[in-house]
């Protein structure tokens, strides 16, 4: 894994063998920052990674600038990978053990970005649950952003506040937004 811009460009991470994660390739994420620097200014940015893993995308965002950053994921090793790394790299990235789900429904936090990386088999019923919570709860922003990257197996574009998507391999990132 490695951490493409910023302070720390060119960063080589290597994570645990044992943890139950699949990280967003560099092609796809390199991708998906571009669109994002176009649109926000990240020094300002309040993020949430939901379904953190590795860490790999609050690496990419800290690296790039943004100060506050919440990475969620219910696995202890993950966790405990992050809070290393953190510690190493000097970034401000707080932790959270939950279930995603869980922590949709209590929290009361608002982010302008809220990047949500499952596992690409999730059920359906479980991806149509992240945006409804989402906005439910009223978690982000005025002008943010809810994305969620998911196999090109999985289509979303049905559901409520979808604003479109970009594909990168067998990759998707889902853009949904306040309509």
């Amino acid at each position: 894994m490695r951490i493409i811009s910023g302070k720390h460009k060119g960063r080589n991470l290597i994570a645990p063998k044992k943890l139950p994660v699949r990280p967003t390739k560099d092609m796809a994420k390199e991708s998906l920052f571009n669109i994002l620097h176009n649109s926000y200014y990240f020094p300002d940015l309040k993020v949430l990674d939901l379904f953190a893993g590795t860490g790999n995308i609050s690496y990419e965002f800290s690296s790039r600038g943004v100060e506050d950053i919440l990475a969620i994921d219910a696995h202890a090793g993950c966790i405990d990978f992050i809070e290393k790394t953190v510690d190493m790299l000097e970034m401000n990235i707080r932790t959270f053990k939950s279930d995603v789900f869980a922590f949709l429904q209590r929290n009361t936090e608002q982010f302008d970005i809220i990047f949500c990386d499952p596992f690409y088999d999730m059920d359906l019923a479980d991806f149509e649950k992240i945006p409804q919570l989402v906005f439910e709860n009223n978690l982000l922003l005025e002008g943010g952003v809810l994305i969620i990257e998911h196999s090109k197996r999985t289509s979303l574009d049905h559901l409520p506040h979808y604003s479109n998507s970009r594909k990168y391999g067998g990759s998707v990132f889902s853009f949904f937004k306040e309509q």
